[in-house]
Order: structure tokens, then sequence, then C-alpha cells
């Protein structure tokens, strides 16, 4: 194998695939990064695959000589990440070996890699369902959801995201138990080809850690008219015009979400949602000392007090306008919960529903109340 290529291109692929590259390998080869080179179309692909997640990219270069050879990859990352952005690299391979020459304008690195025989195929969906998906759409769900997926490898099925692909739209959420959030996003349609989606919709819940993979992919893809899903038989792969994600799913069926949340409300206090988050920053200040629990108490129709009490530190208070039609009240939250959920919101104006101190609560923005609902628990502060 020989070619030369733009330290910019070799050093992005790396890092991109490098994600996907175990970090306690069960056989060295899972540790290496497969680098292919195709002569007929002057392309070089990388390929990092830890048996769950694999990403692979490719891009332009000049290629001399076709071949595959596996390079480990955290080496291979820290050489040409810090070898001059300007300078070309050739990188070779001898056929009679497994050494690997990468030379640039400062010096020759003379590295053993592992034969690509031995590294495992990125699963390909032969059969099953296609869809052609719209980037932005699918970043919005990601997005709007992650945050509220566990981080408890006990609960699997709550540690990733579940996606329901409707004729029309797609529905997203994530729960962690404590709280919950909701987006409905429109621009999805099945495409021709394999088996089209039938009414009951497909639904697949995807691990966390390959979302921020494939978050990554939809941000670069965003110019993108679309970019194409397979699923079949606990296996996802997104292909997009130059890079390939597949991932394991997580098996089995989510929680029926939708029961959770309450049919009506009798307490909605309306917020302007920047100031909100920025009083929830600063309270969060002395409520993270401690409990992290901020209170959040009506006394009349147009003020809301926001409150946090760090026994032994100290306490904190702040008023903010609020519209709300009824009798005092008080509600708790965990602030985290609270503010996580605020920031994916791009609405002006929120609305906090709630019905007791001790019920489900529930933001939604202002402008769009079905397409973002999230619920989160409060917590029962002693008097």
């Amino acid at each position: 194998m020989e070619i030369v290529c733009k330290q910019s291109d070799l050093n992005n692929a790396i890092q991109l695939v490098i994600k996907a590259v175990a970090s306690r390998p069960t056989h060295p080869i899972l540790g290496n990064i497969l680098v292919a080179a195709d002569q007929g179309t002057n392309k070089i692909s990388l390929t990092g695959f830890d048996l769950n997640l694999g990403i692979q990219t490719s891009f332009d270069a000049s290629v001399t000589k076709s071949g595959a050879i596996t390079i480990p990859s955290k080496l291979l990352l820290e050489i040409v990440n810090k070898l001059p952005i300007d300078s070309p690299i050739s990188l070779s391979v001898e056929d009679s070996s497994d050494n690997i020459f990468l030379k640039s304008d400062r010096g020759t690195f003379n590295l053993k890699g592992i034969p690509s025989d031995d590294y495992p195929n990125l699963p390909f969906v032969q059969n099953g369902t296609c869809l052609d998906i719209d980037p932005s759409s699918l970043l919005k769900s990601v997005k709007s959801t992650i945050f509220s997926s566990s981080n408890d490898d006990s609960k699997q099925l709550l540690t990733g995201v579940n996606f329901k692909f409707k004729r029309g739209f797609l529905e997203s959420a994530a729960t962690d138990g404590h709280r919950l959030a909701v987006v409905l996003s429109d621009n999805q349609k099945t495409i021709d080809g394999i088996n089209e989606i039938n009414e009951e919709s497909l639904s697949v819940t995807i691990p966390t850690r390959s979302l921020r993979e494939i978050e990554k992919l939809l941000t670069l893809k965003l110019t993108d008219k679309s970019i194409k899903l397979f699923y079949d038989k606990g296996q996802l792969v997104l292909i997009s015009s130059n890079q390939i994600i597949t991932t394991r799913t997580l098996e089995g069926d989510y929680p029926n979400y939708s029961q959770l949340i309450p049919d009506s409300f009798t307490k909605n206090l309306k917020f302007e949602t920047k100031p909100l988050i920025e009083s929830l920053e600063r309270i969060a200040v002395l409520a993270d000392q401690q409990s992290s629990v901020v209170k959040i108490k009506v006394e009349d129709n147009n003020l809301a007090f926001i409150t946090a009490d760090a026994q032994e530190i100290g306490n904190a208070k702040e008023s903010l306008p609020v519209d709300f039609k009824g009798d005092e009240f008080e509600i708790a939250f965990n602030v985290r919960y609270l503010l996580e959920g605020l920031k994916v919101i791009s609405s002006q104006y929120i609305l906090l529903k709630c019905n007791l101190p001790t019920t489900p609560a529930v933001v939604v923005p202002e402008d769009n109340l079905s397409s973002f609902t999230y619920l989160v628990m409060p917590v029962q502060v002693r008097t």
C-alpha cells in the first residue's frame, strides 16, 4: 500500500473513528484502526470497530498502490496529531511484512501493524427497514433527549434513547426514572426499497454512547438533504456520503412513557426562558453545595421566588416575573434536572405545569406545545 494525503484529512479521520476503538480490547487488533486505500477511486478509508459501535470515514488522497493494514490507534493519533498541518504525509506498507512507514517533511516513523485479514467486518443490514432521514430532524431529536438517559448500566434500556419512526414524523424519548424528555419531529419518510414501515411504526433504542457519535455525524451533515438508515435484528446502520456508523441497539420493550405524563394540570406558570435559566444558574451555586434542590414559590400572580438553602453554608433567593393565576404555591426540583431541560428549549417563554408539589411537573415551550415535553419529578422537601 502506498498513499500520500494531507495531514489535516488524516488527522480528522483518526479523531473521528478512534471513538469506536475499544479502550480495553479483548484482542489486539480491536485496539487498531483499519486503514484501507483504493487506487481506483483515490480514496482512503479509516475504520474503528469495538464490536458494538463502528465508525468508518473516507477522504480523497493520492493512492499509487491499493492495500489495507491495521495500525495501533493511539500511537497513530499521537504521531499524526503532532505533525505539521501544511506537510503532506506518505504512508506505505511492505508487501512481505507488516512494517508501516509514515513519512513527512520532518522525518520518518516505522510502525508495526497487524494484517487486516482478521479485522472484523462492519455489520451491514441486507434485509429489514430502510429509511431516508432528514439530518436536522434527527439531530433535534438527539439533542433534545440524550441528556435525560440514564448513566446506570443496571438500567440497560434506559441508557439509550428510544426512537419511533412513523410515517411523516419521528418521536424520540429518554428517561432515567427521575425525568423524561419527549420530542416530536417531522420531515421523516420511508424510501423505496427493502421493507416500508408499517402502521405499527419502527421502534429502536440506541445506546447513548453511540448517539454521541451519531450527533457529531449529523452536525457535519446538516447541509445534506438526507442520510440513510438501515435497521434489522438489533443492528442499526447510518450512511452518509463518506461516513458510516453502525451500532447495536438495546433490546427489549422501552417503557410506556406516555402514561407517565398527566392529562391535565391545575397550575400553569409562564416564565421567560432566558431569565429563568440565568436565575437558576446563579441559585445553583448554593444548591450544588449540598442537596442540589431549588424551590420555586409563587405568592402572587406576578412574582415567583427561587431559593436554595445550604445548611451551615448559606442561602440564596431571587425573584422573577411570572404569569400565574391561582393560590400560593411552592414546588422544589433538582436544579440540574430542571436546567438541562430548559436549555434545549429555544422558545422565548416556557410553561411550567404542575398539580401538587409531590406529583410530576411538565415543562413545555409556549410557542410549540406539542414538539417538546419535559417531565421532571419534584423533590419532596421537609418544611
